[in-house]
């Protein structure tokens, strides 16, 4: 019948989406910050590039571990999915 669905869930795709989403904006940001320190686009690339694949892995691991805790939600919520 597949997985049991959490009443306090979240989809993993909404997960995902948001992750993604946040880091386009902390790529755009690291870039402009590096770039304007430096004057140098290849180090601001270079850092943005490396910085963001790890924080993108741990950003989207801790969203899915906090979605685990029920502290602060309520079973009221609809997590329908619709």
């Amino acid at each position: 019948m597949g997985k049991k669905k959490s009443t306090f869930g979240e989809k993993w795709s909404r997960s995902a989406a948001k992750a993604i989403t946040y880091r386009i904006l902390v790529m755009a940001l690291d870039f402009s910050v590096i770039y304007l320190l430096t004057g140098k686009s290849e180090i601001a690339f270079g850092f943005m590039v490396v910085s963001n694949i790890y924080t993108t892995i741990a950003y989207y691991v801790h969203e899915r571990a906090w979605d685990r805790v029920k502290w602060g939600k309520s079973p009221l919520q609809n997590h329908s999915g619709a």
